[in-house]
C-alpha cells in the first residue's frame, strides 16, 4: 500500500434489502493515521456499511476499496491487517477468558502479550472466568482487548463501547483506543460507529454523519468546530426576530436569545451590527451536538423565536 493511498474509500455504495435502500449512494474517504467518525441514528446504515467494507454483506452497486485493494477479492490478506469488534460480541461459552484470547491471538501474526496481560490486570478480566459467565460489558471489553493486542493498521469499532458502564468505558476510550494510535502515529487507522460522540470528542479527526443511508455531512472536526457556533444575545428590550445566513435554530428565553448557527464567515458580527444586542458571547459546539443539529429540521426564524 502507498503511504498516501486511502486506507477506507467507498464510492456510490448502494445496498438495498429488497426494495428498501439501507445505504443510497454513500461516498467517504479515511485517510492513514486517522480516526474517523461514522455518526448517525439507528437504522441510519452503518452497521450496512460496515459490514460491506469486511466484505459480510455484498453491495448491491458501488466502489469499496480496504489499504487500495478489493476487499472481495483480497479478503483473508485484508482481514489480517484490522481488527473489528462489532456491537454484538460472542464467543464460546466453554472456552475460558485465556482460552479465548490463545484461540483469537493463534490467527495473528502480531500478538502483543505484555500488553494483553496489562489490559487484563487494568480490566479486572479474570483469566480463569468462562466466556459464557461474562457479563455482556466482560465481553465488550474481551473483544476490545484481542482487537488492541493484534496491533492492525486498521481497528473498525461498531459501537464499541456501548456495553461499558461510564468509568470503564472513558478509561478504555482515554488510555486504550487513545495508547494504540498514538504507540504508531501516521499508520494506526480507527474507524469508529458510535452514539456515545461526546466520549470519542478528542479523538475523532474527520467525521461523516449518515441519515436513512445518505451521508448528510461530511467534515474534519476542527473545521466543524469552526463552522458550527453557539450565539448567546442578550437585548436591552424584547429580541427582535433573528435572521442570520446558516441560521439552524433560535430559542428565547426572556431577553436572552441562544441561536445555532452555521456559517464559515463571523454571524456575530453581522448579529451586533444588524440588530444591536448589549452583550453577545460565542460557543463553538461539540461535535455531540453539531451530529444533533445536523439532523434537527432546520426552524425559521419566526417560528424558532419563542416565549
Amino acid at each position: 500500500m502507498n503511504q498516501n493511498e486511502p486506507v477506507i474509500e467507498i464510492k456510490d455504495l448502494v445496498r438495498k434489502y429488497g426494495r428498501e435502500d439501507a445505504v443510497n449512494g454513500l461516498s467517504l474517504t479515511v485517510e492513514p493515521g486517522k480516526c474517523y467518525g461514522f455518526f448517525g441514528r439507528n437504522g441510519a446504515g452503518k452497521t450496512t456499511t460496515i459490514r460491506c467494507l469486511l466484505n459480510l454483506l455484498r453491495p448491491t452497486t458501488g466502489h469499496i476499496r480496504l489499504f487500495g485493494r478489493d476487499p472481495a477479492r483480497d479478503e483473508a490478506d485484508l482481514k489480517a491487517r484490522l481488527a473489528y469488534v462489532p456491537d454484538q460480541v460472542a464467543f464460546y461459552p466453554w472456552m475460558t477468558v485465556a482460552e479465548t484470547l490463545e484461540y483469537l491471538g493463534s490467527f495473528r501474526k502480531v500478538w502483543n502479550q505484555d500488553k494483553l496481560h496489562l489490559l487484563l490486570d487494568q480490566f479486572q478480566l479474570d483469566h480463569r472466568k468462562k466466556a459464557g459467565q461474562l457479563s455482556k460489558g466482560q465481553k465488550v471489553q474481551l473483544a476490545l482487548v484481542a482487537a488492541v493486542c493484534a496491533e492492525p493498521e486498521l481497528l473498525i469499532l461498531d459501537e464499541p463501547t456501548s456495553g461499558l458502564d461510564p468509568i470503564v468505558r472513558r478509561e478504555f476510550i482515554q488510555t486504550v483506543i487513545g495508547a494504540y494510535q498514538e504507540s504508531d502515529p501516521g499508520r494506526r487507522t480507527i474507524f469508529v460507529s458510535t452514539h456515545l460522540i461526546s466520549e470519542f470528542e478528542g479523538l475523532i479527526d474527520q467525521f461523516t454523519i449518515l441519515e436513512k443511508g445518505r451521508a448528510v455531512m461530511t467534515l474534519e472536526a476542527d473545521a466543524a468546530r469552526q463552522t458550527f457556533k453557539r450565539i448567546r444575545a442578550r437585548f436591552a428590550e424584547d429580541p427582535p426576530v433573528i435572521d442570520l445566513p446558516g441560521l439552524l435554530e433560535a430559542r428565547q428565553a426572556g431577553r436572552q436569545v441562544e441561536l445555532i448557527v452555521r456559517s464559515a464567515g463571523q454571524p456575530e458580527k453581522e448579529l451586533a451590527q444588524t440588530y444591536r444586542p448589549q452583550e453577545c458571547v460565542v460557543e463553538a459546539l461539540t461535535l455531540e451536538e453539531i451530529f444533533v443539529a445536523a439532523l434537527k429540521p432546520k426552524r425559521m426564524p419566526n417560528e424558532a423565536t419563542m416565549a
